[in-house]
């Protein structure tokens, strides 16, 4: 019989990007509407404020994402160039490197050196960048993966608080908002930590404490405020 695993951290490039952007689109446009919404504003103003904050928000992501993934792929291409250096002009060095990483790891010296040289020999730099240096094909950073799915995320979550703000009766506008979008955050922290092979308890309840907690605060920040927009 075959036996097959399907190891989580495959998903780590998407997944990271899609869990911080849904979390962030829910918690903080959800936050803008109940904050603009405590301060007695207009519930066109709250759609407004609402919607500027979704567009915002999903560019501020996207950007934001390019830019620190792109730096992290930046190191790794740095790593890699060193390597390639090294490989060129120090090839015998490098492989013992190998052979050493190898016996660190519980292989016999024989038998350590003998899986360097076959590694090296088919493809040296693969072999140096996924055991010396820790890069691989499934960890390697993604600057445009990370940029449109953490910018789609976001904009699915923002939608969530943004349409029941649109749907909902002025009166009752801020305790569904609020409820809404604290399910939705169960819902996302449940998923997330499923995808991901965690505890979906846990996951949800990280979630959804945190996002409760910004909300309460953007609320208490426009009461306090108490201005008519």
């Amino acid at each position: 019989m075959s036996h097959i695993e399907t190891h989580k951290t495959r998903r780590t490039g998407w997944l990271r990007a899609s869990v911080l952007g849904a979390n962030d689109g829910i918690v903080s446009t959800a936050s803008l509407i109940i904050g603009v919404a405590a301060a007695n504003t207009s519930q066109s103003g709250i759609l407004l404020a609402g919607l500027a904050g979704l567009v915002a928000g999903a560019m501020s992501m996207a950007a934001g994402e390019y830019v620190s993934v792109s730096s992290q792929s930046d190191t790794e291409e740095a790593d890699l160039a060193i390597e390639r250096k090294s490989l060129a002009s120090n090839p015998e060095s490098e492989q013992q490197e190998l052979a050493e990483i190898y016996q660190g790891r519980g292989l016999t010296p024989d038998l350590a050196a003998e899986v360097a040289a076959q590694l090296t020999a088919s493809d040296a730099l693969a072999a140096h960048a996924r055991d010396d240096i820790g890069i691989s094909e499934h960890t390697k950073a993604q600057p445009i993966l990370a940029a449109v799915t953490s910018a789609a995320a976001f904009t699915v979550g923002a939608a969530c608080p943004l349409v029941t703000a649109w749907l909902v009766p002025e009166s009752r506008l801020m305790p569904v908002v609020i409820g809404f979008s604290l399910l939705v955050l169960i819902v996302l922290g449940a998923t997330a930590a499923k995808l991901g092979g965690a505890s979906m308890i846990r996951g949800a309840m990280r979630v959804t404490f945190w996002g409760a907690l910004a909300i309460l605060i953007t609320a208490l920040v426009g009461h306090f405020f108490d201005v008519l927009v």
